[in-house]
């Protein structure tokens, strides 16, 4: 399993609307950035992704899963495009602000700290640990 970081600004599709869709999912469309988009082809149905509240809130709310294999985004017919769905698995119990990331040095050379605009980013079996931490899980997700 792999793990992923997918930012989405709230007041264009917040963590509400993501949950809204049940199993169903959604798919992460919009991304216009190659290695955001090559970030997408490489994921499998079943890796988690936090759900990050960019410019508003900038902080980590929810865990999702990838629940679609790679398909050509539905808003361009540029068959460059492409990505997957995302089905919303839970809340986290505690929001993990940019803040609380960058005040733990342990997650210094995460992509979420070191690449602050990608908008689709891995993280590292560690990290995501720590993240699972940092918002109260006992145990990671």
């Amino acid at each position: 399993m792999q793990y992923w970081l997918i930012k989405s600004e709230p007041d264009k599709w917040s963590w509400e609307q993501q949950k809204a869709k049940g199993e169903a999912g959604e798919e992460w469309d919009g991304i216009r950035n190659y290695q955001a988009r090559n970030n997408m082809r490489a994921m499998e149905i079943g890796d988690k992704a936090f759900f990050y509240h960019s410019n508003i809130g900038k902080e980590i709310v929810g865990i999702v899963e990838v629940c679609s294999e790679i398909h050509p985004d539905s808003t361009t017919d540029d068959p460059r495009w492409e990505c997957v769905d995302f089905k919303a698995v839970c809340d986290v119990p505690k929001p993990v602000t940019l803040a609380d990331v960058k005040g733990e040095p342990r997650l210094a050379d995460m992509s979420l700290v070191t690449s602050m605009r990608l908008s689709v980013q891995p993280v590292k079996k560690e990290e995501w640990d720590l993240v699972c931490q940092m918002a109260g899980f006992k145990e990671p997700v």
